[in-house]
């Protein structure tokens, strides 16, 4: 059975990684996530590896209105009686 693509192909001991940290990092852009720990493991990435694997943050109100159910009736207006910002006020949705 083959591992998937962004399992770590190696494990590092942490003096290993400490005396080894350009190898670590190299290997890690070059050949994918590096493992460093067993015990308590930690796993080195690329930035753009980590950048590809992280997406920007979507407020929960955003993505409330743009997944509303079609059809449903539901209506994401509110009649405003306090001063309070509503986070996703004036979201349309698409």
């Amino acid at each position: 059975m083959k591992a998937p693509e962004n399992t770590p192909k190696r494990v590092w001991t942490v003096s290993e990684a400490k005396s080894r940290l350009s190898e670590v990092m190299r290997l890690a852009e070059q050949e994918g996530p590096q493992q460093i720990g067993v015990r308590r493991p930690f796993v080195v990435v690329s930035a753009d590896e980590w950048s590809s694997m992280t997406k920007p943050h979507q407020s929960a109100g955003k993505w409330l209105v743009e997944n509303i159910p079609a059809g449903t009736g539901l209506n994401a207006q509110c009649d405003r009686k306090s001063n309070r910002d509503i986070p996703f006020h004036g979201i349309k949705r698409e």
